[in-house]
């Protein structure tokens, strides 16, 4: 009887490599977004790899070129952010929901200010990063619209849609950098300030609400 020699499977090795290039990719991104942190202007493939711990070689391997993986980077940062600012709280009282809004906002504005600086500043003629932007606008004011529900269904349009608008430039990333670099207000006192802004934007709550 002759015996069929079966190879031994090999999807383990296979998947023990995708699972080691996939973390090589996301240690490149988190790299990217770390230089960026400690410094505005973009990092090279050179900072990032050796920030990330490998070669320029493994960064390129992961992403085509470095707007790649600004595009990459920006995407991982968004999914954060959106986890960040989970949808609850939109059924309490007006202090409750202006505190959770604020509070909210103010946490995102602090860590992701200066991928949105890079973002803006790099967008150039990218399709891609100009779409990401508009989307995280678009998330910005969906947000304005479902926590503050009450109050805006009591203004006829367009003072609903210019109120919402008017919220969101006052909550927006520069306002915050100015509050915080320029003038020097701690994030407490940041945090009323918009507070107490958007209380005046916001016309009375429904008696019901």
């Amino acid at each position: 009887m002759v015996l069929l020699s079966i190879p031994s499977p090999r999807p383990a090795k296979v998947d023990g490599r995708r699972l080691r290039s996939a973390r090589t990719r996301q240690l490149v991104i988190e790299a990217y977004l770390a230089l960026l942190r400690e410094n505005p202007h973009i990092p090279t493939a050179a900072q990032v790899a050796e920030r990330a711990g490998y070669s320029v070689r493994s960064v390129f391997e992961r992403f085509p070129d470095l707007h790649a993986l600004r595009v990459a980077a920006t995407d991982y940062a968004f999914s954060l952010a959106n986890e960040q600012s989970a949808t609850t709280g939109f059924d309490g009282d007006r202090r409750t929901r202006l505190k959770l809004h604020v509070e909210m906002r103010a946490r995102i504005c602090t860590e992701w200010l200066p991928l949105w600086r890079a973002l803006n500043a790099n967008k150039g003629e990218s399709k891609e990063l100009e779409m990401r932007i508009r989307a995280i606008r678009a998330i910005v004011t969906g947000r304005i619209e479902l926590m503050y529900r009450p109050e805006l269904s009591m203004l006829p349009e367009p003072e609903r849609r210019q109120t919402v608008l008017a919220i969101d430039a006052l909550i927006d990333f520069e306002s915050w950098a100015r509050m915080r670099e320029f003038f020097g207000l701690s994030f407490e006192e940041s945090c009323t300030v918009w507070t107490r802004a958007i209380d005046r934007l916001l016309p009375p709550t429904p008696a019901d609400s």
